[in-house]
């Protein structure tokens, strides 16, 4: 099963060249990167990247992360792929821009 993160470009970025993340503030904070599900990452992106345009959406495999990546109940009662290490490239899927069309933005067709 794929799984998604945001970044905001200048974290995109600072991922590619150091070849790993703690993930953005809000991450560091909680303590674990934060991850969406196909499902849930539409509502993600409205809830916490509203009108933030130069976005990247990353992809990647849920099972390839073992046992530091843990389910939890999160906003709704809804379980949320949290991963307690750091972010690789090499757990990398895909990527893709994830631009603002008319203050939405638009996503690729997800797994």
């Amino acid at each position: 099963m794929r799984i998604y993160k945001i970044f905001r470009g200048p974290e995109w970025q600072a991922m590619q060249a150091l070849g790993e993340t703690r993930g953005a503030p809000v991450d560091l904070a909680d303590g674990f990167v934060h991850f969406s599900t196909a499902a849930t990452v539409a509502e993600t992106a409205a809830r916490h990247f509203a009108g933030e345009d130069g976005l990247w959406l990353v992809a990647a495999e849920a099972d390839a992360m073992g046992d530091a990546l843990r389910w939890e109940v999160s906003r709704g009662g809804i379980r949320f792929p949290h991963l307690y290490r750091v972010f690789r490239m090499a757990d990398v899927a895909a990527s893709w821009p994830l631009p603002l069309v008319g203050g939405s933005h638009v996503f690729p067709v997800l797994e």
